[in-house]
Parts: structure tokens; C-alpha cells; sequence
């Protein structure tokens, strides 16, 4: 993980704020909370992998509850810099979504998303969730506030979404 970090800080110092002051404590203290957030439920964290080359990390992709009375989850990922645009984040993402509907068993899961990324906009798009609007200010990176887009998928949308990304591939059957 670390090395897929240091090797796509350029783009992440952008949008995410743990990437700066990225050093490899940054990394270690998220896997030890991955680990701690999963026993209690509060994140559920995944590696992102090539079956052909399993030591290579490719990024992560997360789900968590933001209301549980509510049932509300959301996602979020990034991919390593040097492998998007090869719809690993597209798959990842129509995982996640399918993890919190069918496991989890959340009424509407949000993706939220900074304003500008224009790929994750896309990836947002291809899995089918639907664009809600902007959030003015809604994360601090470094000395900008940015704003982020917000999309969901209602669970009600969840079975036609799941459909369509088994049809075009992006979901197998389980």
C-alpha cells in the first residue's frame, strides 16, 4: 500500500487529505484502524489487488454506515495513479455498492465526491448513482476547503443498477 501511495501523491495530495504529509506511519495507522473499525463494525476496508499479481497493491475501497437508524452507508476509494482509466475503480465501486446493499443491507448508500475529479464523476456515473448536487466546502485539503459532489443509490434502484452492471460485466454473480 504504501508504495501505490507514494507512487500517486501527486494526484491524491489534490483531493484527499490524509495525503498530506503522507509518510509510512500515515499508512500503518490506517491498517491498524481498518482492522479495529471492522471488529466494531464502524468501516469495512478492502485491499484492491490483481488476481495475477496479488502483492500489487492497486488501491482500496471502503463502506461505512453514516446513519445507522437510517441506513445510510457510504463509499469511498482511490486507485493508484498509474492504473486508472482501467475500470478497476468502476468494478471496485459496483462491489462495494453490492456489499452494502445485499450485507449490509443499507436503504441508500452516498458517494461523495471533490469537485474537479473528474474520474471518479465518471465512475459515479458508469455504476449508476445518481448525481444529488454539490456540497459548498465540504472537505479541507491542505489550505483549500473543497467543495464535493454528492450521488446515491436508493435501495429501491439497487436491483435494476445490479442488473445493468452484471449485463455490462462489472458484477458477477455470487
Amino acid at each position: 500500500m504504501h508504495d501505490a501511495i507514494r507512487a500517486s501523491l501527486p494526484e491524491l495530495v489534490q483531493w484527499l487529505p490524509w495525503a498530506i504529509g503522507y509518510d509510512r506511519s500515515v499508512a500503518q495507522r490506517f491498517v491498524r484502524e481498518s482492522a479495529s473499525a471492522w471488529n466494531d463494525g464502524r468501516a469495512f476496508d478492502f485491499a484492491l489487488r490483481l488476481p495475477d499479481e496479488p502483492d500489487f497493491h492497486v488501491g482500496n475501497v471502503s463502506v461505512w454506515p453514516t446513519s445507522m437508524p437510517n441506513r445510510i452507508g457510504e463509499i469511498g476509494y482511490w486507485i493508484r495513479s498509474d492504473l486508472t482509466g482501467e475500470g478497476l475503480g468502476t468494478e471496485a465501486t459496483a462491489r462495494a455498492l453490492q456489499i452494502g446493499f445485499e450485507e449490509l443491507e443499507y436503504h441508500k448508500v452516498i458517494l461523495r465526491i471533490a469537485a474537479g475529479n473528474e474520474r471518479s464523476d465518471r465512475i459515479a456515473k458508469r455504476v449508476g448513482f445518481n448525481y444529488d448536487g454539490m456540497l459548498r466546502h465540504e472537505v479541507r485539503v491542505g489550505d483549500n476547503w473543497l467543495d464535493h459532489s454528492a450521488w446515491s443509490v436508493l435501495e429501491l434502484e439497487w436491483p435494476g443498477i445490479k442488473r445493468q452492471l452484471r449485463a455490462d460485466g462489472l458484477l458477477r454473480r455470487r
